[in-house]
């Protein structure tokens, strides 16, 4: 059946804003081109927007012609204000932006482990509010919010979780209470990563692949056909709870210390670099990110250095090269074992190893992880690393609740004229 004038109107208009959110800034020529419309249907459609207040003349276009130039229209990017949270173990990052999705404020504060929780929440209430309003913002449309622990699929709500810090719950109940008008949901912040992967990282040319986050903690985030996948009890990629060899006994459905946590969380990075000789800064306390970052870089300078050997420059190779070489070789062992566990169950073609452990062994680990997969699967995977690191979370959250704030003004049909 052919659709009725209010069905293809509003059809038409969702295409502009896409659009226009895409491309950006369009002249209606530009519409006309790119939407196959007749002239009048988007002279129509260009109407209707600007008097919805979703749609507004930014420029004009520089195109040398005869006569005015052509107005240039985007979308009122106040028209709403969203806002994006990471909540992590030690403490939480906040991103305030418009529509389209432009950053207007930003900030983090960490939140110690012997905080109480109504502080903690309080402490976390109060960044958001603080970063609201060096954005300018009135109020918020939406807010997405990225945190470690199951999302129950049915409620939609972070489930309670032994080892995760109580204010995280009550943070989310906090925001819904304090921020009525705003639309709030949270997401595994695995998850979240490998959704910011998938629109602006490594990740863009797969409809199907596997996040591994490499950080505090491992969890991994699937993406088969180009839809993220949950599970049923929206326990997809715990892959913490992965009973490995090598671990000194199995995980509970409480703890997961025992399974795949036990090798590769940040504690167990640090103490595996310890074993292996790797040097540290004196005085300071080793990080996961910092002992995986310096061995990747000692072993970067040895090839290049030992490649200065081979062509007659003479120079020697750092001592601290072996345990660092030995290092990542260690610590791709116990990833791989990981992967492999992934691969031979879903075959998804490719890894991404995310967060900032991921980041930071770069293309040294990553190929270490490849090699080992390759002899230990006969599935071709490519072994990928992350562009975006810890930064995911929050940028997977931002684009949520973008997509979220534009899917509701964007819908056809009555559009009252305010702004939130």
């Amino acid at each position: 059946m052919p659709a009725s004038p209010s069905t293809a109107r509003a059809i038409n208009d969702r295409l502009a804003l896409r659009l226009l959110q895409q491309e950006g800034p369009l002249t209606a020529g530009q519409l006309k081109q790119l939407t196959g419309l007749s002239r009048p249907t988007v002279a129509d459609l260009v109407e209707r927007l600007t008097a919805a207040g979703l749609i507004t003349v930014v420029g004009e276009s520089g195109e040398q012609r005869r006569g005015p130039n052509a107005k240039v229209y985007g979308i009122v990017a106040d028209r709403a204000h969203l806002a994006a949270l990471d909540i992590r173990t030690e403490g939480v990052a906040v991103t305030v932006a418009d529509l389209v999705g432009r950053v207007l404020a930003e900030a983090s504060a960490p939140i110690g482990d012997d905080t109480g929780t109504g502080p903690a929440v309080e402490q976390a209430v109060a960044l958001v509010e603080r970063v609201v309003k060096e954005a300018g913002a009135d109020r918020l449309h939406t807010v997405g919010i990225g945190a470690p622990g199951l999302i129950d699929p049915a409620s939609g709500e972070l489930r309670d979780s032994s080892g995760l810090p109580e204010w995280h719950r009550r943070l989310v109940a906090a925001l819904q209470e304090r921020l009525p008008e705003a639309r709030v949901s949270v997401e595994n912040e695995t998850n979240l990563a490998a959704l910011a992967e998938q629109r602006d990282g490594v990740a863009r040319d797969r409809d199907t692949f596997v996040l591994l986050w490499l950080g505090h903690g491992t969890g991994a985030a699937v993406v088969l056909d180009g839809a993220l996948r949950r599970g049923a009890s929206g326990g997809t990629g715990e892959i913490g709870f992965l009973p490995v060899p090598g671990a000194a006994a199995l995980p509970s459905s409480t703890d997961c210390e025992g399974g795949f946590h036990s090798l590769a969380a940040s504690g167990a990075v640090v103490d595996l670099a310890a074993q292996c000789g790797v040097p540290t800064e004196r005085g300071q306390e080793p990080s996961a990110v910092g002992v995986v970052r310096a061995a990747a870089g000692l072993v970067r300078s040895a090839v290049r250095d030992a490649r200065g050997v081979e062509t007659g420059a003479g120079v020697s190779v750092s001592p601290g090269a072996v345990p660092a070489a030995r290092f990542l070789d260690a610590l791709a062992d116990r990833v791989a074992v990981g992967v492999a566990s992934v691969v031979a169950i879903l075959d998804p073609g490719c890894v991404v190893l995310g967060g900032e452990v991921g980041q930071a062994g770069g293309d040294d680990l990553a190929a270490r992880v490849r090699d080992r997969i390759a002899r230990m699967t006969p599935l071709p995977t490519e072994v990928r690393t992350t562009t975006l690191g810890g930064s995911a979370v929050l940028r997977g959250a931002l684009l949520t609740a973008r997509d979220r704030a534009q899917e509701e003004l964007f819908t056809p049909g009555e559009r009252p004229v305010r702004r939130w």
